[in-house]
């Protein structure tokens, strides 16, 4: 677990001047400046495509000297939404996805992470971690099996089921954002994939939208605490724009075989990383 300290070490630039402690961190090179805003830039383009690009992000900015662990999950999301935003954007425009199932799904789900966020300094991390792996892992072994899932847009229901269970995994899915995180975009394109008949091409463009609620959701919380590192989070935020345009760009005009195998190489980086974490590191 995660222990969560909203009061940020005071940052000092010179003898005599002080900046403010949520704008930059203190002693951060150039060079490592530029490795996380790359790490963004590499973030923003796969999380437009199927999601998990906290994968790369968020340990980049671990890698940050004096950075608390709550300041770096609250500039990950400050980032994060403004390449959520582009994506969004930029699928809404050429998809057109259908938004009477996307924005009730986004609004539940910004109400979920909400919730995920505030509990998530009392519970152990550790102990989802696993349940997490395993789902990930079937998950991924369900859609290798299936070559024709998701290639086609063929809806399980219509009418209130197709909405309830819209929001049902809307708001779950949010509320496990808040709380841990990884792997969220792609939860929840396969979700909506299996669960709701969209193609994955339609179903990442619904992706887009409701991960963009859900840092929204945690930044209400994050933000009012301080927690949040302005400078370095708005310089990730641009780099997040240009991959989550370019990203959204390339899955439009590759079509849903594309996003489908972006899904699989993504999801087996996520069960590596994460057992890794899990099992290995915590071990050593």
């Amino acid at each position: 677990m995660i222990a969560v300290n909203f009061a940020p070490a005071a940052t000092t630039v010179g003898p005599a001047t002080a900046l403010p402690a949520n704008w930059f961190p203190e002693g951060m090179s150039l060079g490592l400046l530029a490795l996380v805003l790359l790490a963004g830039f590499m973030a923003g383009f796969v999380d437009a495509v199927v999601g998990g690009g906290g994968l790369i992000q968020l340990p980049a900015l671990l890698l940050i000297p004096g950075l608390s662990p709550v300041q770096a999950l609250a500039t990950n999301k400050l980032g994060s939404i403004f390449g959520t935003a582009t994506s969004a954007a930029t699928y809404i425009r050429r998809v057109r996805p259908d938004l009477r199932t996307a924005l009730p799904m986004a609004a539940v789900a910004l109400i979920g992470s909400m919730l995920g966020a505030s509990v998530a300094t009392y519970l152990p991390k550790q102990v989802f971690m696993p349940i997490i792996i395993v789902v990930l892992l079937g998950v991924a072994t369900f859609t290798a099996l299936k070559p024709n899932l998701g290639l086609e847009h063929e809806l399980r229901y219509t009418g209130r089921r197709h909405t309830l269970t819209a929001l049902v995994l809307g708001f779950g899915l949010g509320a496990y954002d808040g709380l841990l995180g990884p792997g969220t975009g792609s939860f929840l394109v396969i979700g909506l994939v299996t669960m709701l008949g969209y193609d994955f091409l339609q179903a990442s463009a619904k992706a887009r939208l409701v991960n963009f609620a859900t840092n929204l959701g945690a930044l209400m919380i994050f933000i009012p605490h301080g927690a949040v590192i302005w400078g370095l989070g708005l310089a990730l935020g641009a780099a997040n724009m240009l991959g989550g345009y370019l990203g959204a760009r390339l899955a439009i005009d590759r079509g849903a075989r594309f996003v489908r195998l972006a899904f699989l190489i993504v999801s087996a980086a996520l069960i590596v990383k994460l057992s890794w974490d899990t099992f290995i590191a915590r071990s050593s």
